[in-house]
């Protein structure tokens, strides 16, 4: 399982929300171009960019640092945040951006994000489809920044895209995401019994290596972590096993 490390970019610079609320904003004493430095240095081969202002008004606030995080050489980035447009889907993989992250458009417009499959290819579009449990337990999933029920499961979402047309999906946990309380294991469990096929993304809740280790065997093909990451709550040479580039062990 490869671990990518998040920054969340809110009008250029570092941030965490807490499970999504805008006003629940920690905000960081590193730019971007340094915290991206760090997890290339980690030995990062993908590292996760969130616009929060794009995903919360559909427009890129945060564009020209996203292109100067493309910039740099040595890793990869997957970027998400207000991405509604093939137009803009291009401009970012014209940018450098190797993986583009759909999320509301996704559950909004199945049809249309088909066609943007096909057209720029399985391995370079990632489905985010966020979700909140609710109390029967089903897996709700939320639009436009976290804000908004979509009135559909996880699973309904998925089951709109025939089979074979999606190879990457970064599912979240709501309630889990900046809490630090342990990502749902039985989420990412039900996710790959499901969706084999699909390259699992589990976000949300991560603290510490055991819990990359109980992703791993739950199926997830990748973890994102933002906080414990950006906090260095998890000792890096604990981390060395989910970090294909990190140097051996002296």
């Amino acid at each position: 399982m490869l671990l990518i490390p998040a920054i969340d970019l809110r009008a250029g610079h570092c941030v965490r929300l807490y499970q999504g609320d805008f006003d629940a904003e920690t905000r960081y004493p590193v730019e971007p171009l340094e915290l991206l430095g760090r997890y290339r240095a980690f030995g990062a081969s993908w590292v996760h960019v969130v616009d929060l202002d794009g995903a919360r008004d559909g427009e890129l606030g945060n564009r020209a640092t996203i292109s100067a995080l493309a910039a740099e050489s040595g890793v990869r980035l997957q970027v998400g945040g207000g991405i509604r447009s093939a137009q803009r889907i291009e401009d970012l993989l014209a940018a450098g951006v190797e993986r583009v992250v759909i999320g509301s458009a996704a559950v909004e417009r199945p049809q249309e994000v088909c066609a943007w499959l096909e057209r720029f290819g399985a391995d370079r579009i990632c489905l985010a489809l966020d979700v909140r449990i609710d109390a029967h337990g089903a897996t709700m999933v939320q639009t436009r920044g976290w804000r908004e029920a979509a009135a559909v499961t996880l699973w309904g979402a998925l089951e709109r895209y025939p089979a074979g047309t999606v190879r990457h999906v970064l599912c979240t946990d709501i309630e889990r995401d900046g809490a630090l309380a342990g990502p749902n294991l039985e989420l990412y469990t039900a996710a790959h019994a499901r969706f084999p096929q699909i390259a699992w993304q589990a976000s949300g809740g991560v603290r510490d290596a055991r819990d990359l280790e109980q992703l791993a065997r739950a199926g997830a093909a990748a973890a994102v972590s933002g906080k414990a990451l950006l906090e260095q709550r998890i000792p890096v040479q604990e981390l060395s096993a989910f970090l294909p580039d990190a140097s051996s062990p002296a």
